[in-house]
């Protein structure tokens, strides 16, 4: 199931050593396609009886640009109410013309759809919001 994603396992030593028993049961999978640059190695601290492991990826390009320009609705009390009237004074006698539920559906989504997009229109905004909180300056370094 893992390599339909495209991910590996990249420990190849044992993880877990307890009496005679050796065995690799904790693991790191990556997209090596991805990250072709990377190093794991355990870290034995003796307080259990798994080890820790560490991964280091070389050659990481991370995008640190925070904004960007997205395409969004601007939801308000006026823009609802608006849309709200738009409603009450369109004339819904196209949906119920038809017999065939499929063309009073299709009807009905268009003309919903044009009062939506016309009280609600996309706006090209400039987005400043930083999905990716936990990349810390130490790790883009």
């Amino acid at each position: 199931m893992l390599l339909s994603y495209n991910l590996y396992s990249t420990v190849n030593f044992p993880t877990r050593i307890y009496n005679n028993s050796i065995t690799a049961i904790d693991n790191i999978f990556i997209d090596k396609v991805k990250y072709e640059n990377y190093s794991t190695h355990p870290l034995v601290k003796g307080l259990s009886d798994h080890n820790d492991h560490i991964i280091t990826i070389n050659n990481i390009t991370v995008d640190i640009r925070i904004g960007k320009i997205q395409s969004m609705r601007k939801f308000n009390k006026f823009s609802i109410t608006q849309f709200a009237i738009n409603l009450s004074y369109e004339n819904w006698e196209n949906v119920f013309i038809e017999e065939d539920v499929s063309t009073d559906f299709n009807n009905f989504l268009n003309t919903y759809l044009r009062i939506f997009n016309s009280s609600f229109p996309l706006q090209k905004m400039y987005s400043t919001h930083n999905n990716k909180p936990w990349i810390t300056t130490g790790i883009k370094t």
